[in-house]
């Protein structure tokens, strides 16, 4: 890329790729879940039934997407959808249960249960995805982030059936029966393939990669049941050109694994401070993170100070994009955030320097 066109770049992707900033350049922020519950303009429109029936509406589902990007000034959007959007549309029977989250009728537990996961066809089966991306292309005043949930985590919700904090059963099958675990896998990264590939055809500009539950396993089973699946996803939109961003929770032992998988940027949780994760990850890996979410509800100079934290401990080092340590609580007040997108973009410079 010429020094031209990176320049003409939006500063979140110049950022995803590494790319150092100019004098006065700022760092880049968004928010995982900055659409949604926290913020009153959803309450407004957003309506009862499951999150997948507004998921199914392109208008609304284009709306909540850019509500926050109106309200935070933030520089990305990320699509407002679930990672159980492909294999709710493939008729698994899997809703999103209010409080809960993603609740499974019948758990994936037996070899038949694969025929189960047939192949997904964005445009058949999930045509409202599309078209709420073509919406956003063409509204959007800043770059749109498709994404998709890892083979691993999409696995824990089908094998438990609902959110777990043990994934016993998840274990047990892929300790137990590694042949059927391998098999699952496959079938669910060919879902995430499709899903993003679709996403990107029709106008979101860079990927994310949800392994938001890949932190309960120790680096010898990521790296022996997960790792290749995330491998052959990244691998397979590789194609694509667009930055691909991977991210999990508590997995501050497994960044350097998660990083080999192909991602161009590795989200860090508020567990591990940015310039630890640093020395976890290749040189030219960009990081996203990592204010702990929580945080949010503390008086605002603690607030203001630990966003200093993290903006000084990546000072001097290209390919940062700030956000949280997960994603925004639904209580949480979204004053406070404003505050943060404008302390983050009047203080963190790309070129190293923190005001």
């Amino acid at each position: 890329m010429t020094d031209t066109a990176a320049a003409a770049l939006p500063p979140f992707l110049r950022a995803c790729r590494g790319i150092p900033g100019g004098p006065g350049d700022r760092v880049p922020v968004w928010f995982m879940r900055q659409a949604g519950r926290s913020l009153p303009e959803y309450r407004s429109i957003r309506g009862s039934g499951s999150i997948l029936d507004a998921i199914a509406d392109p208008e609304l589902s284009a709306e909540i997407t850019m509500q926050p990007v109106r309200r935070y000034g933030v520089d990305a959007a990320i699509l407002y959808s679930d990672i159980v959007v492909p294999v709710a549309a493939i008729g698994f029977g899997v809703d999103v249960a209010p409080g809960i989250g993603p609740v499974v009728e019948q758990p994936f537990s037996r070899a038949a249960d694969l025929e189960r996961l047939r192949p997904l066809d964005p445009e058949a089966d999930t045509p409202y995805v599309l078209e709420t991306v073509r919406i956003l292309a063409r509204e959007l005043p800043v770059p749109l982030i498709g994404f998709a949930g890892a083979p691993f985590t999409v696995a824990s919700y089908l094998i438990e059936g609902q959110p777990s904090r043990t994934y016993t059963r998840t274990k047990a099958l892929m300790h137990g029966d590694t042949g059927l675990w391998h098999k699952l896998m496959e079938r669910l990264a060919d879902l995430a393939i499709v899903s993003l590939r679709s996403q990107i055809e029709n106008g979101a500009v860079a990927l994310q990669i949800f392994d938001s539950w890949a932190g309960a396993l120790s680096p010898p089973d990521y790296e022996k049941f997960v790792l290749p699946h995330s491998q052959r996803v990244f691998a397979e939109v590789a194609d694509l050109n667009v930055p691909r961003i991977h991210f999990g929770v508590g997995t501050g032992e497994l960044l350097g694994l998660m990083a080999s998988a192909g991602a161009d940027v590795v989200g860090v949780d508020w567990r591990v401070p940015i310039d630890v994760a640093r020395t976890r990850v290749p040189a030219n890996i960009a990081l996203q993170g990592n204010l702990d979410p929580a945080l949010a509800f503390a008086p605002w100079d603690v607030v203001a100070e630990a966003t200093r934290d993290v903006l000084r401990r990546n000072a001097g080092k290209p390919g940062h994009i700030f956000n949280l340590g997960h994603g925004v609580m639904p209580e949480t007040d979204p004053t406070i955030l404003e505050r943060v997108v404008e302390l983050v973009h009047n203080e963190g410079r790309c070129d190293g320097v923190v005001s």
